[in-house]
């Protein structure tokens, strides 16, 4: 702090109490200080509350996902409910988001190749 650069709010509290200390020193000064004041402890507040919602945002978090995780499994029981409504190949599970069942995709016979001829000694 030898450069007169305060960058945490511990610097600016520390900074306030020198300046609650020298008041009476430093009487021209005493609006912008008081204003200084006002400041800090407008911050002071403003980490407390930030710390206050960091908790609540954690805890927020942790019961989206377990609700998350409900929602999961409640919808696919729903979605096993739609098909067996509608019946596993209606073209109405689209509607769902649900692919209906069109059948396997059957394999395409390859063409047999022909067989290489086994060579063949020459006649002697």
């Amino acid at each position: 702090m030898a450069s007169g650069k305060m960058t945490t709010l511990g610097d600016m509290q520390r900074f306030k109490e020198s300046m609650s200390a020298n008041a009476e020193k430093l009487k021209p000064y005493e609006e912008t200080r008081l204003k200084f004041e006002g400041l800090v402890t407008k911050a002071q507040g403003l980490t407390q509350q930030q710390g206050a919602l960091t908790a609540a945002k954690q805890e927020t978090s942790k019961e989206l996902k377990v609700v998350l995780k409900e929602l999961q499994q409640v919808a696919t029981v729903l979605r096993f409910a739609v098909r067996e409504h509608y019946g596993k190949d209606a073209e109405k599970l689209v509607e769902f988001g649900l692919q209906p069942f069109r059948g396997r995709p059957r394999k395409q016979k390859e063409p047999e190749k022909p067989q290489p001829e086994p060579p063949t000694l020459p006649a002697e």
